[in-house]
């Protein structure tokens, strides 16, 4: 699936030869992205990171946050988000790693009930590119915006400019869309969630990181033909896949393959479904969700990947 890259009007012609780089780096010369998503430190604080059974902790193989660091450099990937302190601490030592510097970040304790849900920046343009100046791997940013919240209106001024930022600086950017307020009352609405793609292409990005849709009595064709919604309304913005919560491996490449080869997705963005295993089994997750997503390759070769009787590189 190599595609001519098609550069935004709002990249200067001095930073396109940049861009196409960047899009070529993330996308393995093909129009999609399989992200390996870094950000819940701050997102979930130390929920996914120790686990409690019977009263006592239990250190899982992520609770050294270097563990995202060693995966996203020896696995395929196109590219690993976090937070520009998180990759400032690491980025040295990983310097082969493409980056994409999530400008904001909230976390979950402060429930809709009580208050509607706003990020800010952490950070702005002009601190990513001094961390690009100091030798670090960045090829893009990344933003969340909740549509449906009343603040929806910040997030979107803050998105709209910093996608035209890291436009004129020839970086890719990547939007996290979550509908979430209390005016929101299905999250994960296939609808709602197309409109929420389609509030992307307006704000001008190049992926939009949205929830795979799910309605009550929904089985997985229900799922991914209601997800065509999204890919459409989207238009040349691309759309990837959160990946959720751990589950079974074969049932999260199935899902995987159908929102690529049904639905229309341009790939996905991956935490917990990898950072949640060892070293060994992360990596080789790693390599069978990018076989399907680079690689074109059905699920059967990835569960493969997976389970090291076949070997997928780029």
């Amino acid at each position: 699936m190599k595609l001519e890259v098609k550069v935004p009007a709002d990249v200067p012609e001095d930073m396109v030869a940049e861009y196409k780089s960047n899009y070529s780096k993330v996308t393995k010369g093909t129009n999609r992205l399989m992200l390996f998503a870094g950000d819940q430190k701050i997102e979930h604080l130390n929920d996914d990171f120790v686990g409690i059974k019977d009263g006592k902790y239990l250190n899982q193989p992520n609770s050294d946050p270097e563990h995202f660091y060693k995966i996203a450099s020896s696995g395929v990937i196109g590219a690993y988000a976090a937070q520009l302190g998180q990759i400032s601490l690491y980025a040295r030592d990983y310097p082969n790693i493409n980056y994409i510097v999530k400008i904001n970040s909230k976390s979950h304790l402060v429930k809709t009930a009580q208050a509607e849900p706003l990020s800010v920046s952490l950070v702005d343009i002009e601190d990513v590119l001094h961390l690009k100046s100091c030798g670090v791997n960045v090829v893009g940013i990344g933003y969340t915006c909740y549509v449906g919240s009343e603040n929806e209106s910040i997030n979107y001024s803050e998105a709209s400019r910093i996608v035209t930022d890291a436009h004129k600086n020839g970086l890719v950017t990547v939007l996290w869309m979550y509908p979430r307020g209390k005016a929101v009352k299905e999250e994960k609405d296939p609808h709602l969630v197309a409109g929420a793609a389609g509030v992307a292409l307006c704000l001008g990005t190049d992926f939009a990181k949205v929830n795979y849709p799910n309605k009550d009595g929904f089985n997985e064709e229900n799922r991914s033909m209601s997800f065509k919604e999204a890919t459409i309304a989207a238009g040349r913005t691309g759309i990837i896949t959160s990946g959720g919560s751990s589950r079974d491996v074969r049932q999260f490449l199935q899902e995987t393959w159908d929102q690529i080869h049904i639905s229309g997705a341009r790939g996905n963005a991956t935490g917990r479904n990898i950072h949640q295993k060892t070293f060994d089994e992360a990596v080789r997750m790693c390599n069978a969700i990018s076989s399907i997503t680079y690689g074109g390759k059905d699920v059967d070769f990835a569960y493969k990947v997976f389970n090291g009787s076949e070997i997928f590189k780029l």
